[in-house]
C-alpha cells in the first residue's frame, strides 16, 4: 500500500471540523444512553449482577476482534469516496436499527427471554459501532499534518460530543418520573428510537460533508474472500508492527488504565446516591443522579477542554495529560468525602477536579496518536490510520469489556442487591470504595508510563519536514 489519499492541510475549515464533531456527539451519545438506559437491565427487569457483567463483558470482546478487521478493510478501500466515508454511512444505519431493537424489551416476557434477546441485539449493535467507529476515527488522524491543528480538531469534536453526557443523565429524570412514562421499562423502549433515529443522522454527517479524495487507483491490497487469509496475516502483522512502536504503546496503556478504571465504576454514580443520599428512594433522589454526570459534562466541555486545549499548546501533549489526571485524582478523593446523605449538593464541589480526568483524556490520546501515525509512516512508508484507530479503540474496548464483567463482580462481592431497598452492611461504602479507589490506581499507573512519551512537538515537526519532502520526491 502506498501513501494514502488523504486530506492533509495545515489548517481545517471550521465547517469540517465541525462535521467531524457532529460525528463525535453520535460516537459518545450511543454509549451514554447505553451506560444510563443498562440500569433499567438491573433496577426495573430484574438482572443480577452476573447478568449484567456478562452483557457488558461478551458483545465488547467481540469487538475487539472486529476492530482491526475494519481498521484493514477502511484502510484498504478503493472507493470514488474515499476509503472511510461509505462506511460511516453503513455504520449509521447498523447502528439506528440496532440501538432500537435491543431496547424493546418486555418485563412479561421473563429475565431469561430479555438477557437472550439483548444480548443477540447487542452483537449487532457493536458491529455497527464497529463499521461506524473505525473509519470515522480514521478521518479524524488524516484531517490534518499539523502538530497543533491536530490538537484543535480533537478539541472541537470533544466540545461538541462531550454533549452527549450533558444530554444523557437526563433521561434518568425522564425515566422515573411517572409524568413522562408510567415505568422506566417503557421509557426505555421509546426513548431509544428517538435516540436511535437522530444520533445515527448525526452519525452520517461526517460521512456525507468530509471532504476526501478518490482511492479508485490506489495500490492497495485487494479486499476479497479469496485474500482473506492473508489479511488476517497481514491485520496481524499490523497490529504487531503498530504496538512494538513505543509512543504509541504507551498511548494505548495510558488509555486503556484511565478510561476503563473509569468506565468500571461509572454506573455506581446512580446506585451510591440512591442508596446512600436518599435510603434506597429513586423517586426521592430526583434531578441529583442526573445533576452528577450533567453538571460533570458541562464543565468538561465549557471548562476542562478549553483548558486543557491550551495547556497543550503551551507546554506539550505529555505535560498536559499529566497534570490534568493529577487534577482528577484530587477529585475522586474529595468524591470520597462529599457523598454525605442529606447534602446531596456537597458532591458538586468535587466535579470541576474529577472532570480533568476523562475530559482531556481523549482530546490529548486521540492528537498524540495522529502524531504516532506520521512516525509510523517515516518508518515504512504507510500512512495507517484505520488501522493504528482500530488497535488503539481495541485496546479501550478490550478494557471496556473486562470493566463491564468487573462492575457486575464488585457488585456482587460487596453484596449490593437491587431489589432491596436497604442494602447489607458495608454494601455501599464497598461501592463508594471501588468508586474512588480503583480510578485512583489505574490513573497513577497510567501517569508513570506516561513520564518518558518521547514524541514531542519538536520530533513531530522533524518528522513532518522529512516526510513533505519524501512526498514532494515521490511526485516528482
Amino acid at each position: 500500500m502506498k501513501n494514502a489519499a488523504t486530506v492533509t492541510s495545515a489548517k481545517v475549515p471550521m465547517g469540517q471540523k465541525i462535521a467531524f464533531g457532529i460525528g463525535m456527539l453520535a460516537n459518545q451519545m450511543f454509549p451514554a444512553a447505553l451506560g444510563i438506559f443498562m440500569v433499567v437491565l438491573v433496577q426495573d427487569l430484574g438482572f443480577p449482577g452476573w447478568m449484567w457483567g456478562v452483557i457488558y463483558f461478551f458483545p465488547r470482546l467481540f469487538d475487539t476482534f472486529t476492530d482491526p478487521i475494519m481498521g484493514y478493510i477502511s484502510d484498504n478501500t478503493k472507493s470514488k469516496w474515499g476509503r472511510r466515508r461509505p462506511y460511516v454511512i453503513l455504520g449509521s444505519i447498523v447502528l439506528c436499527i440496532s440501538f432500537i431493537a435491543m431496547w424493546q424489551l418486555y418485563k412479561d416476557a421473563g429475565v431469561d427471554y430479555n438477557f437472550a434477546y439483548f444480548m443477540i441485539w447487542s452483537f449487532i449493535f457493536y458491529l455497527g459501532i464497529t463499521i461506524f467507529g473505525v473509519p470515522y476515527v480514521a478521518m479524524g488522524y488524516e484531517m490534518s499534518n499539523d502538530f497543533h491543528e491536530r490538537t484543535d480538531i480533537m478539541a472541537t469534536a470533544q466540545f461538541i460530543g462531550q454533549w452527549a453526557w450533558v444530554i444523557a443523565p437526563w433521561f434518568w429524570v425522564v425515566m422515573y418520573d411517572p409524568e413522562w412514562f408510567e415505568s422506566a421499562e417503557v421509557a426505555t423502549r421509546t426513548l431509544a428510537i428517538w435516540v436511535g433515529v437522530i444520533f445515527a443522522i448525526c452519525a452520517m454527517v461526517p460521512g456525507i460533508f468530509i471532504k476526501s479524495k478518490s482511492t479508485l487507483n490506489e495500490d492497495y491490497s485487494p479486499l476479497n474472500i479469496k485474500n482473506i487469509g492473508n489479511s488476517l496475516k497481514e491485520i496481524g502483522s499490523g497490529f504487531v508492527a503498530a504496538f512494538k512502536m513505543k509512543p504509541f504503546r504507551k498511548l494505548c496503556i495510558a488509555t486503556f488504565l484511565v478510561y476503563n478504571a473509569f468506565m468500571t465504576i461509572a454506573s455506581f454514580s446512580f446506585f451510591i446516591i440512591v442508596y446512600r443520599l436518599f435510603n434506597g428512594d429513586a423517586g426521592a433522589a430526583g434531578i441529583w443522579p442526573t445533576l452528577f454526570g450533567c453538571l460533570g459534562a458541562l464543565g468538561t466541555t465549557f471548562f476542562v477542554i478549553p483548558i486543557v486545549a491550551k495547556m497543550s499548546k503551551s507546554m506539550g501533549k505529555k505535560k498536559a495529560f499529566l497534570i490534568s489526571q493529577s487534577i482528577s485524582i484530587i477529585g475522586y478523593l474529595m468524591l470520597w468525602f462529599l457523598f454525605i446523605p442529606g447534602k446531596p449538593y456537597m458532591f458538586i464541589f468535587a466535579l470541576p477536579f474529577f472532570s480533568f480526568g476523562i475530559g482531556s483524556l481523549f482530546l490529548l490520546m486521540m492528537s498524540m496518536t495522529a502524531d504516532v501515525i506520521d512516525l509510523d509512516e517515516l518508518n515504512t512508508g504507510l500512512r495507517r490510520e484505520g488501522t493504528f484507530g482500530a488497535i488503539y479503540w481495541w485496546m479501550v474496548k478490550f478494557g471496556f469489556a473486562i470493566a463491564g464483567g468487573l462492575s457486575g463482580v464488585i457488585m456482587s462481592f460487596v453484596g449490593f442487591d437491587s431489589g432491596e431497598t436497604i442494602q447489607p452492611e458495608g454494601a455501599i461504602d464497598g461501592l463508594r470504595l471501588a468508586f474512588s479507589g480503583i480510578p485512583i490506581l489505574g490513573t497513577l499507573i497510567a501517569m508513570y508510563v506516561m513520564r518518558d512519551y518521547d514524541v514531542t512537538e519538536e520530533r513531530a515537526k522533524e518528522i513532518r519536514v522529512v516526510l513533505d519532502k519524501r512526498k514532494a520526491a515521490e511526485e516528482v
